[in-house]
């Protein structure tokens, strides 16, 4: 229900701005945009054509450009971004998070980037460099650096009033960080508890010691995982000392499980997952041209088995007929196998140590399956065409071709991994290749040597 209000309220905010705007009340559609949340400005701009885009950017003030930067996706912030001057990007990104300036910036063409760079002073210049320091796609790149530290010996009425001096906490505080002089991590404290302990006590007597943190190098979707198993709504980063060097939160958290699920889906298309639904014709055919020739040539492999049995064909127009049954169904059941391997890798449950086991797993299945729809579809098949031997070569065909979709399914993702290629990108293209060929020929193989 909430999600339906919100999607309501995002396509009459549109509606009405959209109005506006065809209307030339200027004005109104400024005022209107200031006084919604930055996350509402950032979606009216990701649902607007490029040039009604432009107009909304314009009708913005500049001291708003930088909370809603934060907010958009990556294809539409390097639009807007490369339209400004570097020294109003460097302005709107003045007072911007850590993990999100890391994010802006190294998602810039670098001579942006660099235009960027030059145009900060020194000290947002090493705070940037230091941000991007780390690699994308690990917990240092999407840590934040605003950490509240305790030291163990100091008492709990030292940090209360401390607190109320400061007047504020960094958003998302749950847990304050206990260090020791060398900035080692050496336990933390709950807010709760900090609030409900003996202002006389030291912090010390009521920290939780050893605590659990992630290495600044960790991969962010582990970082998830870990997350999710231990309903974390913070925890801090060390780097390989073990001193803190930030904090990551539930909300970075959960930008990277929508980033991983739109790449998956969007990959599964052969689109990129930060692709602009109203980037300009030309750029779109550009990038989708490419997995479509891909496909092409796959399509033109099965078509060129087919073509070494057309005398076969010619001669039994049956065949042809019946020629697309085996590769179908073994296209259907290696996706069910690759999708199911690509989500376990995804969740940590697929690695090293069980792939032989669960390729076996998938082999036995391919099998139970292959024999079930073999039986079947030779039954219809002798019925149909009141012959026994062509239905027993398009039985032996499902069976070899339903192995060969399961194996396939199973073992694709786990090798296209440590290659370091995407599974969800190009898995499904280079199965459909292997169920289209096995399946092909064993049909009109096994085919033209038992009937021509």
């Amino acid at each position: 229900m909430a999600d339906a209000l919100e999607a309501k309220s995002a396509r009459g905010q549109l509606r009405d701005i959209n109005q506006a705007l065809a209307e030339g009340r200027f004005v109104s559609v400024r005022k209107q945009l200031h006084e919604m949340p930055a996350s509402d400005v950032a979606l009216i701009l990701e649902s607007s054509p490029t040039k009604t885009r432009d107009d909304l950017w314009e009708l913005l003030d500049s001291d708003f450009h930088g909370d809603v930067i934060e907010e958009l996706s990556e294809e539409v912030r390097n639009g807007i971004i490369a339209k400004m001057m570097p020294a109003k990007v460097v302005d709107a990104l003045e007072d911007m998070d850590t993990d999100d300036l890391a994010e802006t910036l190294s998602s810039l063409p670098d001579e942006v980037l660099q235009d960027v760079l030059q145009s900060m002073d020194a000290q947002d210049r090493q705070r940037a460099e230091q941000a991007m320091s780390y690699g994308e796609e690990t917990a240092g790149f999407i840590m934040n650096t605003d950490t509240i530290t305790l030291r163990p010996e100091v008492s709990i009425d030292v940090v209360l009033r401390y607190l109320r001096l400061k007047g504020e906490l960094p958003e998302n505080t749950d847990t304050f960080y206990v260090v020791s002089r060398t900035d080692n991590l050496v336990g933390i404290v709950p807010v709760s508890r900090l609030l409900t302990t003996d202002p006389e006590a030291r912090v010390v007597d009521v920290m939780e010691e050893e605590p659990e943190a992630i290495p600044v190098n960790m991969p962010d979707d582990e970082v998830a995982s870990m997350f999710e198993r231990y309903n974390w709504l913070s925890a801090p980063v060390v780097d390989d000392k073990h001193r803190l060097v930030g904090r990551i939160t539930i909300d970075d958290v959960v930008d990277i499980i929508r980033e991983d699920a739109e790449h998956s889906m969007m990959s599964m298309a052969g689109l990129d997952d930060e692709e602009d639904t109203f980037a300009p014709v030309l750029q779109s055919t550009k990038r989708r041209s490419v997995w479509l020739g891909v496909n092409l040539l796959t399509a033109l492999m099965a078509a060129a088995v087919s073509d070494l049995f057309e005398a076969t064909l010619s001669q039994m127009a049956v065949l042809a007929i019946l020629n697309t049954i085996v590769p179908s169904m073994g296209g259907v059941a290696g996706n069910q196998t690759l999708t199911l391997v690509i989500r376990g890798m995804a969740l940590g449950h697929v690695n090293q140590s069980n792939s032989r086991w669960l390729i076996t797993k998938e082999f036995a299945i391919g099998l139970l399956n292959g024999v079930i729809w073999a039986v079947l579809i030779a039954s219809v098949i002798a019925a149909w065409k009141q012959d026994l031997t062509l239905g027993i070569i398009i039985a032996f065909a499902m069976l070899m071709n339903m192995i060969a979709a399961a194996v396939s399914g199973a073992t694709l993702p786990i090798i296209m991994k440590k290659l370091r290629i995407d599974p969800a990108l190009a898995g499904s293209v280079i199965l459909t290749t292997i169920t289209d060929v096995v399946g092909i020929f064993a049909f009109l193989g096994t085919a033209t040597l038992f009937l021509v």
